[in-house]
């Protein structure tokens, strides 16, 4: 077991304080977005041992099976499948979906054959990977997710006194299947159909006040407000009304799978996902946005948002079940109790969230865990046990 620290990225969305106070560090002033503890290429974590650091990707890449483990390392071409990070959004992430597998490799050697970069801003696949992910609140987080049932938009959309309102319950109420839900969605978002900013402006105007007046669906209307204000004229703030609105109150989890268009809205989480770095881009966001692709891997089936209940263990920690191969997330709670051991086997990325943690290999010494600190235990540390007053997050694979 190696001690690590996270690479952090300082998107415009992030909080200046929340990462910092979680990781124990001094803030600076910028944004901070999220902190990746896991060992995909683009931003790695850092193994510090003997003195050394060292890239995580590098570590496994020079002795996959015993970091990795025979099984895990032949399942996923002898990388961690997993990308375990902590997010903090102060303001909207983008408008996004991320890709299945087989689009993802597909997409790459596209991108590949035509000689863009791999760090190119345009670049729409930085991995040959899908990207299915779960959020874990730490605070209050809003998102949404997935598409609403076609009539119920439209019900929503019903007696805004803006002409965007009345075009776009048109074509809902022209085909309430899945099949009109794309079209109106695509309508709003194509460069060539896509409304104007005056006509998001007026839309948001008529939910500030149908907000006054006593609304039916306050939640949607604050939400077209917020994303209006947060990106003035951007069409993404109305594709809000077609989309699953989703609370998650600490402790609670939410699974996004591949295909879903979603966008975090506000809080600070532990996010799981398979080991990749694909996002495709629709709207709110300053990023790369390439529609047709994005179109071409979007899931426009309504169905309501994955929430995932944990399954309870060793009385202590609670583990949330993803339905992928990659990932499985588990929260354990300690009290000066004894030891207890952590259920999980194979690569493992621990995570000290509150308090102070011990934490033994089968084999070796003790290591201390405090708020924010981390470790990366290899499959051949075998069976862990912690003991001590805190909580811990651990990152595994199935």
């Amino acid at each position: 077991m190696r001690r690590i620290t996270p690479a952090t990225q300082h998107y415009v969305w992030g909080s200046t304080t929340a990462i910092p106070d979680l990781l124990c560090s001094v803030p600076d002033g910028r944004p901070v977005a999220e902190a990746w503890f896991g060992a995909h290429p683009s931003a790695p974590a850092v193994v510090h041992d003997d003195e050394l650091d060292v890239p995580l990707d590098r570590v496994i890449a020079d002795d996959p099976t015993a970091t990795l483990g025979e099984d895990v390392a032949t399942r996923f071409g002898g990388e961690l499948p997993y990308l375990l990070k902590v997010i903090a959004a102060d303001s909207p992430l983008s408008l996004q979906v991320h890709p299945s597998r087989e689009r993802a490799r597909t997409g790459y050697a596209a991108e590949d054959a035509a000689g863009v970069p791999l760090r190119a801003d345009h670049r729409n696949y930085r991995d040959r990977n899908h990207k299915p992910e779960l959020v874990y609140a730490l605070t209050r987080f809003d998102a949404m997710v997935g598409f609403r049932a076609p009539r119920r938009a439209a019900e929503l959309l019903h007696g805004l006194d803006a002409p965007l309102a009345a075009d776009l319950r048109g074509l809902l109420m022209a085909d309430p299947t899945s099949a009109g839900v794309r079209a109106a969605f695509e309508w709003l978002l194509s460069p060539e159909t896509r409304p104007g900013q005056g006509d998001v402006q007026k839309l948001a105007d008529a939910c500030a006040q149908r907000l006054a007046d006593g609304s039916p669906s306050p939640r949607t209307d604050r939400t077209v407000m917020r994303l209006a204000a947060a990106y003035p004229g951007d069409a993404g703030a109305v594709t809000s009304v077609l989309l699953n609105p989703v609370t998650l109150q600490p402790g609670d989890a939410l699974f996004v799978p591949a295909g879903a268009v979603h966008a975090y809205l506000h809080g600070v989480g532990v996010e799981i996902m398979a080991n990749s770095d694909n996002v495709l881009r629709a709207g709110l966001t300053g990023k790369h946005i390439d529609l047709p692709e994005l179109f071409a891997n979007l899931d426009v089936v309504a169905a309501p948002p994955i929430r995932i209940a944990p399954e309870r263990v060793f009385t202590s920690t609670e583990i949330f079940y993803a339905p992928v191969d990659d990932f499985e997330l588990s929260v354990t709670r300690l009290t000066d109790e004894g030891a207890t051991r952590i259920p999980g086997r194979g690569p493992r990325v621990l995570l000290c969230l509150e308090g102070e943690v011990e934490v033994r290999a089968q084999d070796g010494e003790p290591m201390v865990l405090t708020r924010g600190q981390a470790a990366f235990a290899p499959a051949s540390d075998g069976v862990l046990t912690a003991w001590g007053d805190g909580v811990l997050i651990q990152a595994d694979v199935p």
